[in-house]
């Protein structure tokens, strides 16, 4: 290990980011180097130009890995090197969006039959029932589950952040027919070696096979289920403030999004073209008295 991925290193832990995280940056790094054949010290702004050119014109990158490229070389120079003017005036592009994809409730239900693990199908109900992430559903533990508060604790979420979520009454019966026929120790959802918790991938597997046996048109992933959980709550009338909590986003404009998804209030809002037709006919009758 160069003293410079070492420094990076270090740098990152001391402002507490996540191992994760860490490993994404320091990974991007060493591309970027890799492409020069030369160190980030030897290289400047029109490399990291160039760099960010060839990702977007020849490697033809998402914006959301060209973002992560950018955060990674921008905490390379300003927080290790100490060279932040290489960076200052380096934009990241306006995002594309796109609106997430969503389950009806038919949808959901058909997928749920196509899960046959029960083992399978209870931690997919977690995710969906309490607006999970993946990676917190299968790091859950037996002493997250507070049936005494009816909540679910979420330990070090996305951001190392902590927060509650709700527990159903019918997940709760769910996960005590689970612990009582697993009969888990400490991880909630264990991996077939029972004493590692399951997978993210053992997860994502599972749900592209039911959503094959399901023959579903769209595609089903964990996170899908997490989109629908917030859609399905702003149409049966739960507050966005509340769903914000619930889900753990900073912002409540991440969580506005499920408004533009949610065809239901769509087809709920009447068009002005209405209102305006009956102000006709209100004035209409109102001359005729």
């Amino acid at each position: 290990m160069t003293p410079l991925r070492q420094r990076m290193i270090e740098d990152m832990e001391l402002r507490n980011l996540s191992p994760k995280t860490i490993i994404l940056y320091v990974d991007n790094v060493s591309r970027f180097a890799r492409h020069f054949g030369k160190s980030p010290e030897a290289l400047g702004p029109e490399a990291i130009r160039t760099y960010l050119l060839y990702l977007v014109q020849d490697r033809q990158v998402a914006w959301g890995t060209y973002k992560q490229v950018l955060a990674s070389l921008r905490f390379l120079y300003r927080n290790t090197l100490h060279r932040g003017e290489i960076v200052h005036d380096i934009r990241c592009p306006r995002p594309e969006r796109h609106l997430p994809e969503v389950l009806s409730f038919d949808e959901v239900r058909r997928f749920f039959q196509a899960v046959h693990s029960f083992k399978h199908r209870t931690i997919l109900m977690t995710a969906y029932a309490s607006g999970l992430r993946i990676s917190e559903a299968v790091r859950l533990r037996i002493c997250d589950i507070d049936s005494q508060r009816m909540v679910i604790r979420i330990v070090q979420g996305k951001g190392k952040k902590d927060r509650y979520t709700l527990l159903s009454p019918l997940l709760l019966q769910m996960l005590r027919y689970y612990w009582w026929a697993a009969r888990p120790v400490d991880w909630l959802f264990l991996g077939p070696s029972r004493i590692k918790p399951i997978t993210v991938g053992t997860v994502q597997r599972v749900c592209r096979d039911a959503r094959s046996e399901a023959g579903l048109d769209k595609a089903v992933t964990p996170h899908i289920l997490r989109h629908s959980f917030a859609t399905h709550l702003l149409e049966a009338g739960t507050e966005l403030r509340v769903i914000q909590e619930l889900l753990g986003h900073a912002s409540l404009r991440t969580t506005a999004i499920y408004t533009h998804v949610s065809t239901h209030l769509i087809g709920r809002t009447r068009s002005p073209l209405e209102l305006l037709h009956e102000q006709d006919q209100t004035d209409t009758l109102q001359e005729d008295s």
